[in-house]
């Protein structure tokens, strides 16, 4: 498919409404009047400006279903912002903005670690902490094209007070046929769950993945050295190079 790039401009986004995700997470739709559409996996950037013209930027994933402009009612995209001690943007994004406040966003940005409904093999999302936003970007859009292309999760958290969408994945477990979720706290685990805590090894790649005969898309996103090890796993279990598609984030600064 052949698509037009615009240049990127910064608009005006208008928090519409909030949602708290987690203890230290929360949701903040926005409503960007003339939003041109995104596609699943795609991120914007986020300016703050003070009163003394002192300007803070940081990029955030998109966290709602893609969908073209024209299918907008209503021009509104939801972002996902964990809150990060002694930043500049999460702490005001996370504890003191609120409904009617007004900031500047530019994009959608990014072409590489997107997923669209037209492709038909299965697909692999592993999650480090917040990096589930723009995974949970591409749930959402296989449930609202009506794919029928198999998903599987698997999610990294440190404990259950930081898990993120934990009322709406097992809703969509639930509900939506095809969408299997495996959560890997490493920290401290919830009363009975079976695994112990620890990080996601190669063993809960093959068991909730999928087989490298399967050819899937693989989409990996979290902090930086999850996303490395997580994608060196791969590749030893035989999963092509090339369909491991990787986003990482750190401090800034």
């Amino acid at each position: 498919m052949t698509r037009t790039r615009r240049p990127l401009t910064w608009r005006v986004a208008a928090i519409a409404a909030v949602r708290e995700e987690s203890v230290a997470a929360r949701t903040l739709v926005l409503d960007v009047p003339d939003w041109p559409g995104h596609l699943a996996g795609q991120h914007i950037d986020v300016r703050l400006t003070a009163p003394d013209g002192y300007t803070a930027q940081r990029s955030y994933s998109l966290a709602s279903a893609a969908r073209a402009a024209a299918a907008y009612a209503v021009s509104t995209v939801e972002i996902m912002v964990q809150r990060i001690p002694h930043g500049e943007v999460s702490p005001w994004l996370c504890d003191i903005a609120m409904v009617g406040d007004q900031f500047e966003i530019r994009g959608p940005v990014g072409g590489y670690f997107v997923w669209e409904p037209s492709r038909p093999e299965p697909v692999l999302l592993v999650a480090g902490g917040s990096g589930i936003a723009p995974l949970m970007s591409m749930i959402r859009t296989r449930k609202e094209a009506g794919s029928r292309v198999p998903f599987r999760l698997i999610y990294s958290v440190r404990d259950p007070d930081t898990l993120i969408y934990g009322e709406e994945l097992a809703r969509r477990v639930r509900d939506d046929h095809g969408l299997d979720v495996t959560i890997v706290y490493t920290r401290q685990t919830p009363p009975g769950w079976r695994r112990p805590p620890g990080r996601v090894t190669a063993q809960d790649l093959a068991e909730a993945g999928w087989p490298p005969a399967l050819a899937p898309a693989c989409y990996v996103c979290g902090p930086t050295g999850f996303v490395e090890t997580v994608a060196d796993l791969l590749v030893a279990a035989g999963h092509d190079p090339a369909a491991i598609r990787t986003e990482r984030f750190g401090p800034t600064g």
